[in-house]
């Protein structure tokens, strides 16, 4: 393939904290290699990508392009999008009845003269790309696509370690470390710090452990009322572990008798099952995404937990916390910094040579970083429950 003339960018699906600075990666690069290859973004994802919607990013804007490694969000906008939903597509508007989105979404790369597809998001949106780059192989237009993984819940397979996951966690934390004053302003307070993560535990778990170790290196006065104890984790609850209620109730009412107050840590789709169940049994609607996923926000499965515990364990008040839109919104953090621009230098050199496939750390390959094959990515890669870190934490606070 000879060099590339001009380079597409999309980010998709939801926000994590790794959008605009992997933005702001890909710019830089092209602009250090090459500046004579032009960028364009197309403006919330594959929305602008079907609707023709994009600008140039021309040389005042690569001079300011660093400003962004300090902003979370996407500056170029997302949207939820599934190119192969056409009832979908046409239903929102984004094509017309009787067009094929994929194929929209080709003739208008085509049509825009771009050369390399850079798409910056998760599952969803790489196995996007990945339908796209396919759809594209087989009908020979010759475009390169590489996507970048994008996931606060790091649940990509094959990948180590997923753009954003770090900080969400690190920023999960520090959200958490003033939620769980609330407990000095009512008696047997149950809070309950609800985390992102539909299917995988990960965030959860790494919020959890983020927030116990700046909990260690904090001063405590156990005579005035401030006590390590007080503000600990009591729980731990992921979807990829069983939960027995009522034992778990038994442990925690003593914490509760010991402590007046206790501090659960639950991943958003931990007993989705059971309350979709319990919905579905009285004959509710349960409310869906565009790609059929449960919409977590309408179940609520922090309030359903918070019902469950709140009378077992005597708490006189419940409060529920989200930080989700918190984490998942801030800016990169250092070590967020340095893998995303690892994989944006890595991206920016496929592109060059046509190499298309996915940035990221392989774990069937001895984690080497490198453009992964499309048809092996997917979502759904559960979060390791036997990682040492979590098992001694679990320990610890007294859940095994």
């Amino acid at each position: 393939m000879n060099k590339p003339k001009k380079v597409a960018i999309l980010t998709a699906g939801g926000l994590a904290p790794c959008l605009s600075s992997a933005i702001a990666g890909l710019i830089d690069r092209y602009t250090e290699i090459d500046p004579s290859i032009e960028i364009i973004c197309y403006r919330s994802g594959y929305k602008g990508l079907l609707l023709g919607d994009s600008f140039v990013v021309d040389s005042e804007m690569r001079k300011k392009a660093k400003v962004l490694y300090g902003y979370g969000g996407s500056p170029i906008g997302n949207s939820r999008v599934k190119l192969t939903n056409v009832k979908d597509c046409v239903k929102r508007g984004l094509v017309k009845e009787g067009e094929e989105p994929q194929k929209v979404a080709a003739d208008r790369l085509v049509k825009d003269g771009v050369d390399v597809l850079h798409t910056i998001g998760g599952d969803d949106t790489n196995t996007a790309a990945a339908d796209l780059a396919k759809f594209l192989k087989e009908n020979n237009y010759n475009l390169t696509v590489i996507g970048l993984p994008k996931t606060i819940d790091n649940d990509v397979y094959p990948i180590k370690q997923s753009l954003g996951a770090w900080t969400a966690a690190e920023e999960g934390a520090k959200f958490f470390m003033n939620v769980v004053s609330e407990s000095t302003a009512n008696p047997r307070m149950l809070i309950i710090h609800e985390v992102m993560g539909r299917n995988c535990g990960y965030l959860t778990a790494a919020t959890a452990a983020k927030y116990r170790q700046m909990l260690d290196a904090r001063e405590f006065a156990d005579g005035l009322g401030v006590s390590k104890a007080k503000r600990d984790v009591s729980a731990v609850y992921i979807p990829e572990l069983p939960l027995d209620i009522k034992s778990e109730a038994s442990r925690l009412k003593k914490i509760m008798d010991d402590n007046d107050c206790v501090n659960i840590f639950i991943s958003e789709g931990a007993g989705v099952e059971t309350i979709v169940a319990e919905m579905e049994a009285k004959g509710e609607e349960v409310p869906r995404d565009a790609f059929g996923h449960v919409k977590l926000d309408a179940v609520n499965p922090g309030k359903w937990f918070g019902k469950q515990f709140a009378e077992m364990i005597g708490a006189e008040k419940v409060l529920v916390q989200k930080s989700g839109y918190f984490a998942r919104a801030a800016a990169s953090n250092p070590d967020d910094l340095r893998l995303i621009k690892s994989c944006t230098d890595l991206a920016v050199e496929c592109a060059l040579r046509g190499e298309g496939g996915v940035i990221g750390h392989d774990e069937d390959k001895n984690c080497v970083l490198r453009a992964i094959e499309f048809e092996r990515i997917k979502g759904g890669k559960p979060f390791d429950t036997k990682r040492e870190w979590f098992v001694k934490m679990l320990k610890e606070i007294g859940q095994i």
